[in-house]
């Protein structure tokens, strides 16, 4: 990442550099021809889906037939196989395995560099043989799973090589250690690998065999590609995410053999290997509502947000936030949540958000007084609020449109006022914190000029085109399409003009920016298929059936836990889809709709990215803060607080969620931010300009809770309960310190 401001001390801050992309710390760097041929393959990449999802056609536009050119629209499954294989080789091409070595340390011959080479052929000769398949099928030949002789070329011609291969990859890839600027051979293994798999899917599943999967009459060929499939996914996933969703996606494949011996409601049925793998690369599983949403809605716009980088958007963002809110109290803190709030538009994790305008905004409030953790806690919170800041949402809402089948539009006008509760809540939170420690803002010479940014304001006009399109009525895919190019217009007001070189240097961008999200999807569409296959999720929904016989509130908060420890230590997209395939259903059969369930869901999902002990964003925000991480996830809960009661609200209040009239939708939220003001003034101890009691504090929060809880009843004690405690702060200041003495008879 470049420079994050300008490098006059004296000057104003200017953010330059927030759009860039940091490099992970096992992510190559190439140079020259190397770099030359993975930045062609990832904007190919990209430019291919959006070719795809338009319906593009050379032969139309021009009569040439280019041979081996895919015809768009492709056929679904076909499409999303290759979305996936295209991530495969991409990222086995850009993540290594495990750290890199020193320079002038990985180049000489290795043993394992040999094996690498010997295994080649068997990947290669499975790739032949799944070739000699498509011709024989092409041929007129009535593919089956039953035939002796079909049987035996799957098992022994293809599916044992390229498993083998798979697994010698690999195995290679986590031992042999190349330098940064290196391709592996072991990683070029498992690019072919991935081929392969593609190749001989896409091939059977063009037969009348798509119609068996999951039964004793599919192709065992299906079964072994699976297995390799699934291994090569979950081993990209482990390199660009980590290992907590491997840990989780293999407790469930373990689950799938080890069911029928486990107790209660966790007893499964026996399933065979062969089932279920031949299921798994289906759409019921890796190829199902995940990777539906990564090859549509989610890569498309990644391509918008590589589009807006290009044109430095983000720098505008940040810039925009400094100028409106860098001169109240705690300044950089405020700046935080508004630039948070403005990139999460944009961007599409939790911990990518921290790092993009955490580098600036950390430094600053450390400087005007914040100590590191609750520096590096503020950060993550207002990044993690980026996941739920409409439109995009982090890509949640295209998931949760595509599972229940809501208009994605009326899921963005759901989201509006628990967005802005959640920033509220934190703006609160930071300000009060900033009065307790007595910080001031920064003053006018250290900020951009406002005159300035709105000048510049025309810069959001993708996003306006972007909401306008999708309240016209425009398809999802339409209407990021028209504001990608919309983004490309633009930056020809602003000094970074986008000519071809940039265009295609932003879908270069785009597909390197897309393999985190399309493997973790990939990934979590393998616990999907497990819950479908065993039947776990509808188990699961008659337990919080029989919590719920004896309190509801009891089974909203086991799904609560249930969600957030799913999504430990997980980016918000798999953390979602998996919770909303085990939590949500059951709280739709508690007679919740399904709106409701799954916005549930969605926030406690985001909300496991600061809640304690696994928070990917308060670690991420620690790394720039030099705090220690449990003490800035403990901060960074304390700072959100309010975004684990939010979700309650739906339930007891659904004009939170747009469902009502006008003046209850209005009252609902006028109520609800007075509720979360209380409860920050309870939460941080200061009220009516002054530290206030302990007791203050109790009634404060008690305060919240009625208010937040939406009934006019609760209301009114909550307005009540508001005005009783400011007469008393106001009139009698009781000490902080005061405490009840307790006299005995003696």
């Amino acid at each position: 990442m470049t420079d994050q401001h300008s490098a006059d001390p004296q000057g104003p801050i200017i953010a330059e550099g927030v759009d860039e992309e940091p490099v992970g710390g096992n992510q190559r760097v190439f140079a020259g021809r190397s770099y030359l041929v993975v930045a062609a393959l990832s904007a190919i990449y990209a430019f291919f889906h959006v070719a795809a999802l338009n319906g593009m056609s050379i032969q139309e536009w021009t009569g040439l037939r280019i041979p081996l050119l895919p015809t768009f629209p492709m056929e679904t499954w076909n499409f999303r196989i290759v979305h996936i294989a295209g991530a495969l080789i991409l990222g086995f091409t850009l993540y290594s395995a495990r750290a890199f070595v020193d320079e002038g340390t990985g180049r000489a011959r290795h043993p394992l560099d040999f094996l690498a080479w010997a295994a080649m052929i068997p990947a290669l000769y499975a790739i032949w043989t799944a070739w000699g398949i498509a011709s024989q099928i092409a041929g007129g030949v009535q593919w089956n799973g039953m035939n002796p002789e079909f049987r035996s070329l799957e098992i022994y011609h293809f599916g044992l090589p390229l498993i083998a291969a798979t697994a010698i990859g690999i195995v290679v890839g986590w031992l042999r250690g190349r330098e940064r600027g290196q391709v592996a051979i072991a990683d070029i293994l498992l690019s072919i690998c991935g081929i392969g798999v593609a190749l001989y899917l896409i091939t059977i599943y063009g037969t009348l065999m798509r119609n068996s999967t999951g039964t004793p009459f599919a192709p065992i060929g299906i079964s072994l590609a699976a297995v390799a499939g699934t291994a090569l996914i979950m081993e990209l996933t482990r390199r660009v995410a980590g290992l907590a969703l491997i840990v989780i996606s293999g407790i469930f494949l373990i689950y799938v053999f080890t069911g029928d011996m486990l107790p209660g409601f966790l007893n499964a049925p026996n399933i065979q290997w062969t089932r279920f793998f031949s299921q798994v690369y289906t759409d019921a599983g890796i190829l199902g509502p995940t990777t539906a949403v990564s090859s549509t809605y989610i890569i498309l716009f990644i391509i918008f947000a590589a589009f807006l980088q290009a044109s430095k958007v983000g720098d505008y963002f940040v810039n925009f936030a400094f100028a409106a809110a860098g001169r109240s109290r705690g300044g950089p803190a405020k700046v935080a949540i508004f630039a948070s709030g403005l990139m999460g538009m944009i961007n599409g994790t939790s911990a990518g958000n921290v790092v993009a305008t955490g580098s600036l905004t950390i430094p600053l409030m450390k400087k005007v007084g914040y100590p590191s953790r609750t520096a590096g806690a503020v950060e993550a919170a207002a990044s993690t609020g980026g996941q739920i800041m409409p439109p995009i949402m982090g890509a949640g809402a295209f998931i949760m449109a595509e599972i229940t089948g809501i208009p994605y539009t009326d899921i963005a006008i759901a989201a509006i006022i628990p967005a802005v509760l959640y920033f509220v809540s934190i703006y609160f939170m930071v300000d009060f914190e900033a009065a307790k420690l007595g910080m001031r803002g920064m003053s006018s010479d250290e900020l951009p000029k406002m005159r300035d940014m709105i000048r510049r304001v025309f810069l959001f006009i993708p996003i306006i085109i972007l909401i306008y399109a999708l309240f016209m009525g425009y398809s999802v895919i339409r209407a990021g399409t028209l504001a990608t190019a919309a983004a490309a217009v633009v930056s020809w007001l602003t000094p970074y003009r986008m000519g071809l070189r940039s265009i295609i240097k932003a879908f270069e961008l785009a597909g390197i920016m897309s393999i985190q999200i399309i493997a973790v999807c990939a990934c979590a569409g393998i616990i999907v298929g497990v819950i479908s296959l065993t039947g776990v999720g509808a188990r699961f929904s008659s337990v919080l059936l029989g919590l719920a016989e004896a309190s509801q509130f009891l089974a909203l908060f086991f799904a609560m836990c249930i969600a957030i420890l799913l999504g430990m230590g997980m980016p918000t997209t798999a953390a979602y889809a998996v919770a909303a395939s085990v939590v949500a259903p059951g709280l739709v059969q508690l007679g919740i709709p399904p709106l409701t369930a799954h916005f549930f869901v969605f926030y406690f999902a985001v909300v496991s990215a600061i809640t304690p002990p696994v928070a990917l964003a308060s670690y991420a925000a620690a790394g720039i803060s030099g705090a220690n991480p449990m003490e800035t996830s403990v901060a960074s809960f304390k700072i959100g607080i309010s975004a684990f009661i939010v979700p309650f609200m739906f339930f007891y209040n659904g004009a939170i969620l747009m469902d009502g009239t006008w003046f209850e939708v209005i009252r609902a939220g006028l109520t609800a931010i007075i509720g979360v003001y209380l409860l920050s003034a309870g939460v941080q101890g200061w009220f009516a300009g002054g530290h206030v009691a302990w007791f203050m504090r109790l009634g404060l929060v008690f305060g919240a809770l009625c208010m937040i809880a939406g009934g006019l009843v609760t209301d009114m004690i909550g307005v009540a309960t508001a005005l009783a405690l400011f007469a008393i702060q106001w009139k009698f200041r009781p000490s902080p310190d005061a405490q009840i003495r307790v006299r005995g008879s003696d």
